[in-house]
C-alpha cells in the first residue's frame, strides 16, 4: 500500500456527512441496546434470588460491574442506556407543581379559540388594506416564481402565495398599524411619564380582559397628571387601541393572520414573551413570526440574538398544543433554562389532553391530517437536535485539521423597547447584565 502523500491537505469536515454518521451511530446503538435486552443471560446458579453483595474489599474493580445473576427463563431488567432513548410515556399530573402547570397551560390554550369568532374575523378584515396586502403578495410571489424558474424546471419557489400574504401583512402591521408602548405619553401635555407601578383595573377594563393596569404620572412639574395603561387581552379592543407590548402585538397580529386565511399558532414562552407561528403549505411546516421585530422564520433570534435563556415554548392553536422548545433552543446547554415546572412525561400528558379536547369535533379526515402533521413536526424537531449535535462535533478541531465551519451566524438583537427595558428582561444580547435572571416585567 502506498504511503499517504504528506503534502495532501487534511480532509474537510462536512456537516451533512457528520449528520449522517451521527444518525447511523444512534441507530446502531439503539439496535445493540435492544439486542442486549433480548439476549438470555447465562445463569450463575439456580437460586431465584441474587447473591449477597460482596464486601467493599472484595468488590469488583474492573471497568464494568459484574452482571447480576437471574433465574432461568426470567429476562433481565433493561439497562438505563436502553431506556433513556425510548419515547416518554405520558403521565397525569400528581403533585401541586404539576397541577398548577396543567391549569396554566389549559387556560392559555383557550387564547387561539377566540380567533375563530366570525364577528371578530369580520372586524379584523375591515381594518386590513386588502388591496395593498394582496398587491404586494402578488408581486413577491411572481418574483419568487421567476427566481425558481431561473434555477431549473423542477425548482419550486421558496414561499407560496399565502406565505407572501402573511409577509406583506407583517410589514404593514409593524410599520403602520400597531405601535409599541414604552411609557405612554401624558394625556394632558404629551410629556413623558414615569412608572408608578400597578393599579386595580376598573370594571370597564376588566370587561375588556385587562387583568393588569400600569399607572404612570407626567414628569412635567406643572402637570403631574396620571395615565393608565391597561394590558388588554381582548382582540376587538386591540383593533381599536392599536398599541401595546409583546402580548398585545402577538394577540392582534395572530387574529389578523387568521382573518386573511392563515393557520395560526399563539406561542407562549415561560420567560415572558409571546409570538406567532403560521403554517406554510409551501414548506409543509410551521413558520416563526414575531410582529414586534418584523421577524420571519428566524426561531434562533431569541437565544442567539437576544441572549435569552428559555425553558418552555408551547404553541397553542385551535387544533391543540405542542411543545416546540427544540425549535427555539438549539443548544440546551448554552441557551436552555431549567424545565422544572413538571416532569417531561407530565408535559406530554398535558399537551395530549389539550389536543384531545380541541380535536374531538374534527372530522375523520381533518383528524388524520393533523396527526400526520404532528408526526412530521416531531421529525423536524428531532432533526434540530441531531443537527445541533453534529455541528458541535464539527466544531471540534482534530489534530492536523483546520477549524470547522458550524451553524453560527450573527443574529440581530432586540429592536423593540428601550435599552433599559430590554436589559431588565435579559433580552439585550450579550451586553445585558441580567441575561441569567428572569424577566421583571410582563410582556
Amino acid at each position: 500500500m502506498a504511503d499517504q502523500d504528506p503534502q495532501r491537505p487534511p480532509k474537510q469536515l462536512d456537516a451533512h456527512e457528520l449528520t449522517q454518521q451521527f444518525e447511523q451511530l444512534l441507530r446502531t446503538r439503539r439496535l445493540n441496546a435492544l439486542t442486549d435486552r433480548g439476549r438470555p443471560r447465562h445463569p450463575a446458579q439456580s437460586s431465584p434470588y441474587p447473591t449477597p453483595t460482596p464486601s467493599r474489599q472484595s468488590s469488583h474493580r474492573g471497568p464494568h460491574p459484574p452482571p447480576r445473576p437471574v433465574q432461568n427463563n426470567v429476562p433481565a431488567l433493561p439497562s438505563y442506556s436502553s431506556l433513556r432513548n425510548m419515547p416518554k410515556v405520558p403521565s397525569p399530573p400528581q403533585d401541586d407543581h404539576s397541577l398548577r402547570f396543567r391549569s396554566l397551560l389549559v387556560g392559555l390554550s383557550f387564547k387561539p379559540t377566540h380567533y375563530e369568532n366570525p364577528g371578530l374575523l369580520d372586524e379584523a378584515l375591515s381594518v386590513i388594506p386588502l388591496d395593498r396586502i394582496y398587491g404586494e403578495a402578488e408581486d413577491e410571489s411572481q418574483l419568487l416564481q421567476a427566481k425558481a424558474a431561473s434555477i431549473g424546471p423542477n425548482a419550486k419557489p421558496e414561499w407560496g402565495y399565502q406565505d407572501c400574504v402573511i409577509r406583506a401583512l407583517l410589514r404593514w402591521f409593524k410599520r403602520i398599524f400597531f405601535s409599541f408602548v414604552n411609557n405612554p405619553p401624558c394625556p394632558v401635555c404629551a410629556a413623558p411619564t414615569v412608572a408608578l407601578g400597578m393599579t386595580t383595573p376598573t370594571p370597564e377594563e376588566r370587561a375588556r380582559s385587562a387583568t393588569r393596569v400600569e399607572l404612570y404620572r407626567c414628569s412635567a412639574g406643572e402637570c403631574r397628571a396620571f395615565e393608565r395603561f391597561p394590558r388588554y387581552g381582548d382582540v376587538w379592543t386591540l383593533l381599536q387601541t392599536r398599541r401595546g407590548r409583546c402580548g398585545e402585538w402577538a394577540d392582534c397580529f395572530s387574529m389578523l393572520c387568521r382573518a386573511v386565511g392563515g393557520r395560526v399558532r399563539w406561542v407562549w414562552n415561560a420567560e415572558d414573551h409571546v409570538w406567532t407561528e403560521v403554517y406554510s403549505e409551501q414548506q409543509k411546516r410551521w413558520i416563526h413570526v414575531d410582529a414586534c421585530e418584523e421577524a420571519w422564520d428566524n426561531p434562533r433570534l431569541y437565544t442567539e440574538g437576544w441572549g435569552k435563556k428559555m425553558s418552555y415554548c408551547i404553541a397553542f392553536s385551535s387544533d391543540g398544543a405542542t411543545d416546540v422548545t427544540r425549535r427555539y433552543v438549539r443548544d440546551a446547554g448554552k441557551h436552555g433554562a431549567d424545565r422544572n415546572r413538571a416532569p417531561e412525561e407530565v408535559l406530554v400528558w398535558i399537551t395530549d389532553e389539550i389536543k384531545k379536547l380541541r380535536r374531538e369535533n374534527l372530522s375523520k379526515e381533518d383528524r388524520r391530517r393533523v396527526i400526520y402533521e404532528d408526526h412530521r413536526e416531531e421529525k423536524e424537531l428531532r432533526g434540530y437536535v441531531v443537527r445541533a449535535l453534529a455541528a458541535e462535533i464539527g466544531r471540534i478541531n482534530l489534530p492536523g485539521q483546520p477549524p470547522a465551519l458550524g451553524e453560527e451566524q450573527k443574529l440581530p438583537e432586540r429592536a423593540s423597547g428601550t435599552q433599559e427595558w430590554r436589559e431588565a428582561r435579559g433580552e439585550a444580547g450579550n451586553r445585558s447584565p441580567h441575561n441569567d435572571q428572569p424577566p421583571r416585567e410582563g410582556h
